[in-house]
């Protein structure tokens, strides 16, 4: 059985489409904007952006059905995406978790999640009667896996070390040392940056002194 890739394609206003996996679910859902800084990416206003983050995250099977998207389902779903921005952002700094953030999580995880059945060929569905709510509470759910689970996950959320970037993600690597949310965005420009600043310092030390 082959493996679905995961990530999501990113396409910042200032061009570099690049694909970026946060590693877990809940933190993809962080991808749909947020509070402060993070309002201009807002996408989650619309039954469209919850929709097209529903196509584009990982959630297996990829197919999932949803009734009408309504304002009251909006405001819950950025309501718990920011509740796990503060609760990732929190780890990320060795800070402790707000009460209010865990209480979001913990309710939105209290619904019945999505269930998965087997079709006649051995293949998997999302069954009847899917909700947001459901969805939320599947959201929540990994959510309450990422910061609780047996393997420590959650004594590896970063937050990218870009200027100016937001993003989060589960350190995978073996070291422990990843520093970017993708080497092709952040990281070449980080290693732009250390060439020019170096090539500039190189240059002072050759000129002549007067």
């Amino acid at each position: 059985m082959s493996e679905r890739a995961t990530g999501i394609t990113l396409r910042p206003s200032d061009g570099g489409i690049f694909r970026f996996d946060p590693g877990a679910l809940c933190l993809e859902l962080l991808l749909t904007g947020g509070p402060g800084p993070l309002a201009r990416y807002e996408v989650l206003d619309t039954p469209a952006g919850l929709l097209d983050w529903v196509a584009a995250c990982r959630l297996d099977p990829p197919s999932l059905r949803l009734p009408p998207v309504g304002e009251d389902d909006l405001a819950a779903a950025r309501r718990l995406r920011d509740a796990v921005l503060g609760l990732a952002v929190a780890r990320a700094h060795g800070r402790p978790l707000a009460a209010a953030d865990l209480a979001v999580v913990n309710a939105a995880a209290a619904v019945p999640p999505l269930v998965v059945r087997m079709t006649e060929n051995a293949g998997r569905e999302w069954a009847s009667g899917a909700s947001v709510d459901g969805l939320l509470s599947t959201v929540a759910r990994d959510a309450v896996e990422l910061f609780t689970g047996p393997h420590a996950a959650a004594g590896r959320i970063r937050e990218c070390g870009g200027p100016d970037c937001y993003l989060l993600f589960v350190d995978t690597s073996r070291p422990g040392r990843r520093r970017w949310c993708a080497m092709e965005r952040c990281g070449n420009r980080h290693k732009v940056r250390a060439h020019r600043v170096r090539t500039r310092s190189e240059g002072e030390e050759k000129c002549p002194q007067d």
